[in-house]
């Protein structure tokens, strides 16, 4: 593997304490994973977070950082734990201490993508699933860190927009919000991982746009939002899950023909998130 594994966009000047992050939009498919894999590219591609990354290219413009990842959630998974190992899939793992993610095959390597569908005919070796967490995993929150720890250095606060899309069959079963089925979801791990204004403020500037929004169910936020988010210490995350039928196919992973206006009303909530950063006052007792 050659490329880095992330794009790290920085404005001109920094103007507010916000951070963006696309951890699951990445669509470098190493040779490597096209030659092992029992599925085909398309199908290999239904975890994307497809174009998160384009819908959110223009948030450096706003004073604020973005970081994206290069490569596929379905090579490896940086909202998990380094040690989020499948023993079903990779080789000398104990099966012991599990949890539900794991098991269902959704690791640090995953075993399977969007339908529980396996991703290899067999297992893999324990150097090979460590070389992608020391290539990729690693330097990519070694550099989420660090962009919160000098953030929260010059502006006294950082506040995090982990940003992800997801399948419209997520919300099928949902209760209606106030306005209909919910279009975004923001994830703050039930208000333990943002101060409670910080989620307000990111939820107004989407519902000014005209979208619905819910919050925490069914994605309170997994382990960026668990491990950076800490209100206390005036560093927040907020998770932000986009119904990506808003804005592409499904089945063929095309953008829509109105992908660019669905971009601009990104883009106009992004500079309203981007804004509150600005505005507040750092809360750390809220």
């Amino acid at each position: 593997m050659t490329n880095s594994p992330y794009r790290l966009l920085r404005p001109h000047r920094r103007t507010s304490p916000v951070v963006f992050a696309s951890p699951h939009s990445g669509r470098t498919y190493p040779e490597e994973m096209l030659r092992q894999s029992v599925l085909d590219p398309l199908q290999l591609r239904s975890s994307e977070d497809a174009f998160v990354d384009r819908l959110f290219s223009d948030v450096p413009k706003h004073g604020v950082a973005f970081l994206a990842a290069e490569y596929p959630r379905a090579w490896l998974d940086l909202n998990r734990r380094h040690d989020e190992l499948d023993p079903a899939l990779i080789l000398d793992v104990p099966r012991v201490g599990m949890n539900p993610r794991v098991a269902s095959g959704l690791g640090v390597i995953p075993r399977v993508v969007a339908g529980g569908r396996s991703i290899y005919r067999g297992k893999i070796t324990r150097a090979a699933a460590q070389d992608r967490i020391d290539k990729i995993w690693t330097p990519y929150h070694r550099m989420l860190k660090s962009l919160l720890e000098e953030t929260r250095a010059q502006f006294g606060e950082a506040i995090l927009i982990d940003c992800h899309s997801m399948p419209r069959e997520a919300l099928v079963g949902l209760g209606s919000v106030k306005g209909g089925r919910p279009e975004i979801i923001l994830g703050d791990r039930y208000g333990s991982a943002a101060a409670p204004a910080v989620t307000r403020a990111v939820e107004s500037a989407f519902r000014a746009q005209g979208f619905t929004v819910a919050r925490n169910i069914p994605f309170a936020g997994a382990y960026i939002t668990q491990q950076y988010g800490r209100p206390s210490s005036n560093t927040h995350v907020v998770q932000v899950e986009i119904d990506r039928s808003l804005y592409m196919n499904e089945k063929t992973l095309e953008p829509r023909a109105d992908f660019e206006g669905f971009r601009m009303r990104i883009n106009a909530a992004a500079a309203m998130v981007a804004k509150i950063g600005r505005d507040r006052q750092p809360l750390a007792a809220e």
